[in-house]
């Protein structure tokens, strides 16, 4: 199913800004039992988004009544749901013209067919020899400008190894082509620092939350290779995947240690 600005279409017009500038944002979103996960997250995050990108995002009413009739139509069925805002039609021209309303489409998917095997025993990664674009004024954002993880992903077509990690051009871990990495040593959890580039994951944010809960500190901080080769767990998240323990990144192995099970379990329980 496919709305564009709350009508049944699967086609937008050739001047929309997000065609032609990558000039938006979005969001996947896992539909399951009968409900968006972390809805309000993803939510506050386009909000943000938008806010940072002096996208005039007011139709925030028409969006949850639209993504209500999104999920009465996937009933039942599990789904990915993904949610693009585009600062709409303006003509050619980098300025944008004013005055004109933001573009949204929704589309329904999927979902994966990740082997099971991702979230109970573990997975293998590699590297990216492709490095992320920095910008401190996009940094955080989920934009459509996808280039970096596009070029990224399309280094490796080998089956076992489930993601690929992305440094920046100091060489310091900033994420996952897909997902966002995390590591415990010393009985603290570190994840890095998003303030030049990378995007804030909404599972991310929540697996922050659950960790403080559980009174484990958490560090956002610079994290190179050096620093995963000493780590004790690692493991990446999205919020499709949601957590899977890493055991291998190139010639470095890993165990699924307690911390990572025990973020497992909270979301487990919350996901029934």
């Amino acid at each position: 199913m496919v709305l564009i600005n709350g009508l049944l279409d699967d086609k937008i017009t050739i001047t929309d800004r997000g065609l032609h500038y990558g000039d938006g944002l979005f969001e996947t979103m896992l539909y399951r039992a009968q409900t968006i996960e972390f809805l309000e997250a993803h939510l506050a995050r386009l909000i943000d988004g938008a806010r940072r990108l002096n996208i005039e995002f007011v139709q925030q009413k028409q969006l949850r009544d639209e993504l209500t009739r999104i999920c009465q139509h996937l009933a039942e069925d599990d789904a990915i749901i993904k949610v693009i805002i585009t600062r709409g039609s303006g003509g050619r021209g980098y300025l944008a013209m004013s005055g004109i309303e933001p573009s949204r489409i929704i589309s329904t998917h999927a979902l994966p067919d990740y082997p099971s095997a991702n979230s109970n025993t573990g997975v293998k990664l590699r590297f990216c020899n492709h490095t992320l674009s920095e910008n401190a004024k996009l940094a955080g954002i989920k934009h459509l400008n996808r280039l970096d993880q596009v070029i990224a992903r399309s280094e490796w077509h080998d089956p076992s190894i489930a993601e690929g990690l992305m440094l920046d051009s100091s060489g310091n871990v900033i994420e996952g082509t897909m997902s966002n990495i995390f590591t415990v040593k010393s009985g603290q959890i570190l994840t890095p620092k998003l303030d030049k580039s990378g995007v804030a994951g909404v599972m991310r944010g929540q697996i922050i939350q659950f960790s403080l809960g559980l009174n484990i500190p958490v560090l956002e901080t610079s994290i190179n290779v050096d620093d995963l080769m000493s780590s004790e767990e690692v493991f990446i998240c999205n919020s499709i995947i949601g957590i899977w323990p890493v055991l291998n990144i190139g010639n470095m192995t890993y165990s699924i240690g307690h911390t990572t099970q025990c973020l497992q379990s909270v979301l487990d329980r919350l996901r029934k």
